[in-house]
């Protein structure tokens, strides 16, 4: 006679099991994905609403934000993160850019056949952990496999909702000549760490991935000065520091005037690209934010940015000036003076 209980489903082998076609055919293989990985990791009271989307509440009082980011960065794992952490930290930031508090995040995978199990519960604990540390639950999802050899491992999309306070404005577009431009703390950190685990460098210091949700430091920063003196906010990933800056004086119809000196860059990040030939200006950053503010509360805004523990380093780096041309440029620590230009070509695909 059987022992086996009615019913009884196998349970998913995390350990030496690969993801296969009918994890994503919408059968029992995939349900028992859903329940055994996604909702468990994730699990909130959206969540075990079991619909195909999240029905939520919205302050009053407020306008609603939303971004939402594709993660297809490779390696995978890499020194300070992994694609999960990324994925909720990455979007949580592109909120948090607008003045608004991150609420909701939905994710959607595509897995490719093959991919391992270990790999993706490890990947999906990950981002569980990041979300709740953030404070912002994963509300809906979506899952999806190709077949092997048309993805490569596994690709993120998340999607962000925020409220921002009516009346708030903080936008690309509000940079004015004679504003402060400020940075969070040392760039470069995220890109370097994936590229040094991505060829196999080693240096004589870790360089680890600054990745990290800045909403806090953001709530922090809006807090400490008056309402409307802080005009644009700006997370620098791909193209860097420099390319960021660009796009706001594009944006916003402006110029700016650097001061090399003052921009923050670790010595082991500066020495790892002098070694590549990479300018520190151009690498991704997944954990600083770019502040432009009215000089008149600069110092403030420095003050409440240092006072966090993710803007222990924040420096002011420039000022917006008038320019029809909204050339961005440097006063280098030579005493000579450049222009900053947008990057050109792509030094590193897939930093994020």
């Amino acid at each position: 006679m059987s022992n086996v209980k009615k019913g009884y489903i196998r349970p998913i082998d995390f350990k030496h099991g690969r993801v296969d076609m009918n994890h994503g055919a919408g059968g029992r293989a995939s349900a028992q994905l859903i329940d055994e990985l996604f909702a468990r990791a994730f699990d909130n009271e959206y969540l075990r609403q079991g619909d195909d989307g999240a029905l939520l509440p919205v302050p009053a009082g407020h306008r609603l934000v939303m971004a939402t980011d594709g993660h297809v960065i490779s390696p995978l794992f890499f020194p300070g993160g992994d694609i999960g952490g990324l994925a909720v930290h990455g979007t949580l930031n592109d909120v948090a850019m607008l003045g608004a508090a991150p609420l909701y995040l939905s994710a959607s995978f595509i897995l490719e056949e093959g991919f391992a199990l270990a790999d993706l519960k490890r990947i999906v604990e990950a981002m569980a952990a990041a979300a709740r540390e953030a404070g912002v639950p994963v509300v809906t999802g979506d899952t999806k496999v190709v077949e092997q050899g048309k993805g490569d491992g596994v690709f993120i999309t998340t999607t962000g909702v925020g409220v921002v306070p009516i009346g708030r404005s903080v936008s690309g577009r509000n940079a004015r000549p004679g504003d402060a431009v400020l940075v969070s703390g040392s760039i470069g950190d995220h890109g370097v760490a994936v590229l040094s685990k991505r060829e196999s460098l080693e240096f004589e210091t870790t360089i680890e991935s600054d990745t990290a949700a800045l909403h806090t430091l953001v709530a922090r920063l809006l807090a400490a000065v008056p309402e409307g003196s802080v005009r644009t906010l700006r997370d620098p990933t791909r193209g860097g520091l420099a390319t960021t800056l660009n796009e706001i004086a594009r944006q916003s119809g402006v110029g700016m005037l650097l001061q090399e000196a003052a921009i923050p860059i670790k010595p082991q990040v500066n020495a790892a690209c002098e070694l590549l030939g990479l300018d520190p200006l151009y690498i991704a950053n997944e954990g600083k934010c770019i502040v432009i503010c009215d000089a008149a509360v600069a110092d403030g805004a420095l003050e409440a940015l240092r006072s966090h523990p993710l803007g222990r380093d924040a420096a002011r780096i420039g000022s917006i000036t008038e320019d029809p041309q909204h050339f961005v440029q440097m006063d280098t620590a030579f005493g000579g003076r450049r222009v900053v230009d947008w990057l050109s070509g792509e030094p590193l695909p897939r930093i994020c």
